[in-house]
């Protein structure tokens, strides 16, 4: 009887590790796979196929291969048996020399390898120097373990990084989920709008539809009532005419007299207007629609960009509103800033077609905030540096400050000017013109009075900027405008 190490290998080899199968199961196609390498492959592909023939698996058991998993349990021991051993020492330990059969208890220097004491006196060792074998192993110990002092604090690192990986793709995930579900209720919500639009726009032309049918019904009732009369003169006239000569002649008279007396005037045709004004309830139909629509949405000419936010900062979910909040978990991202609390639009602005934005941001009774825009290059890790145009309240104090490139030393130049402002404004609107040159800041409560503006050329890309600590007080961008233009053809 052949042994199970006759078989080839490969038979009993899993098609996904290429090794012999641990734990295999079998699926409905027939193709088995180790447990392990087959849980591996669905989460990765998202989807219960057999790897090989590509087949669905539609149920979550997974029976056991017995039968295979004993084959491939035989093979591992029985080619274990039959594998080479190599020659120990009586004490089970490998430190026998190769050439003298004497134990290792040196070790050469010069080779850097175990030696025995016949190997002491042999002229391949014959200028070199030695030490007890526990002595020098001591020593190596200690140089690789010195040596491995930079890999273990690379491992440490490389844990860190491969941890925060898996935040971050937890993160991910959970981004994914809650916009997701975030777009779904707005879709809901725009689903419901139409709906209603629709059952209304129906409402309104079955209403026409009955008072239309009630007028006809009206005229159609009259002119039943003149068919009917007409019809029974009719009646009369012709049993007359069907009267003797004599009985006729001497009721002629009468009979013309009814004749002319009954003519009734000619029917009214139905005009055009008891008709359904067609037009009115298909015309533009979209566009009115529309039209409505816009009172029941927002726009917002800048929206948060979430992963730019100091961590403990909570946005609402339209991201148009920042607060405080509780510290949370989140990716260490390149964007975010980890050290102060601010938070960015999610749009860049610089000179050329996308180059001039205006958006008001309501402080209300917030106690400290910065408001206006940094450069792309702005330093987002540790203290704050790089260039930006913002005002501020601190300690109740109002500030304009500036941090630009010096044009010849190369370094930054600061300006701070105090903002003579009597009364705090509620809301800031700020203007950017990167070709003009100029950021300015006014109060739209007090008829858009000026508050302050930078003049500078603009040269990084510029994103709108929000700072605001020491409360509870939301700051948040308010929605701009909305406004539909009809204008006539050219």
């Amino acid at each position: 009887m052949a042994s199970v190490s006759s078989l080839p290998e490969k038979e009993l080899s899993c098609p996904v590790c290429h090794d012999i199968f641990k734990d295999p199961v079998l699926l409905s196609c027939s193709h088995s796979f180790c447990t392990a390498c087959l849980q591996q492959w669905w989460r990765e592909k998202c989807i219960t196929e057999c790897p090989v023939c590509k087949d669905i698996h539609l149920t979550e058991h997974l029976p056991r291969n017995l039968a295979l998993r004993n084959l491939c349990e035989a093979f591992v021991q029985e080619r274990h048996q039959r594998a080479p051993k190599r020659p120990r020492s009586s004490s089970g330990s490998e430190d026998l020399c190769s050439l003298h059969a004497e134990r290792l208890k040196l070790f050469c220097l010069g080779c850097q390898q175990p030696v025995c004491v016949v190997c002491l006196h042999s002229e391949k060792h014959a200028k070199h120097s030695f030490r007890p074998v526990d002595e020098a192993a001591l020593e190596h110990k200690e140089e690789v373990q010195k040596s491995l002092k930079p890999l273990l604090e690379k491992l440490e690192v490389f844990n860190k990084v491969r941890k925060k990986s898996d935040l971050t793709a937890e993160h991910v995930k959970f981004q994914a989920w809650y916009t997701e579900t975030l777009i779904n209720e707005g879709f809901k919500k725009f689903h419901r709008f139409l709906y209603h639009e629709e059952e209304a726009s129906i409402a309104a032309l079955r209403e026409e539809e009955q008072q239309k049918i009630q007028m006809i019904k009206e005229k159609m009732e009259g002119q039943d009532r003149d068919i009917v009369t007409l019809s029974s003169n009719i009646r009369s006239i012709e049993e007359e005419l069907r009267a003797e000569p004599v009985s006729f002649l001497q009721n002629y008279k009468t009979t013309m007299e009814r004749v002319l007396r009954f003519t009734p005037q000619d029917p009214q045709p139905v005009v055009s207007g008891p008709l359904i004004d067609v037009a009115k309830h298909l015309g533009n139909l979209a566009f009115r629609v529309w039209d409505k629509m816009k009172d029941n949405i927002s726009y917002f000419p800048v929206i948060l960009d979430p992963n730019t936010a100091y961590p403990v900062y909570a946005l609402s979910d339209d991201l148009t509103t920042v607060k405080p909040g509780d510290q949370t978990q989140l990716p260490d991202n390149t964007e975010r800033f980890d050290q102060m609390p601010i938070v960015l639009g999610s749009e860049g602005f610089d000179s050329g077609t996308h180059s001039w934005l205006s958006w008001d941001v309501e402080v209300g009774e917030s106690t400290n905030w910065e408001v206006g825009v940094l450069a792309e290059s702005y330093q987002r890790k540790g203290d704050r540096k790089g260039n930006h145009w913002i005002i501020r309240l601190e300690d109740e104090i109002y500030t304009a400050e500036s941090v630009v490139p010096g044009s010849l030393t190369g370094r930054s130049l600061t300006s701070i000017q105090v903002l003579p402002l009597e009364t705090g404004p509620r809301r800031i609107r700020v203007q950017l013109d990167c070709d003009g040159e100029t950021l300015s800041f006014s109060d739209p409560d007090a008829a858009n009075a000026h508050i302050h503006t930078f003049t500078h050329t603009f040269t990084e890309t510029l994103f709108p900027y929000i700072f605001s600590i020491g409360d509870t007080v939301p700051v948040r961008i308010l929605p701009g405008k909305i406004s539909v233009t009809v204008e006539p053809c050219s």
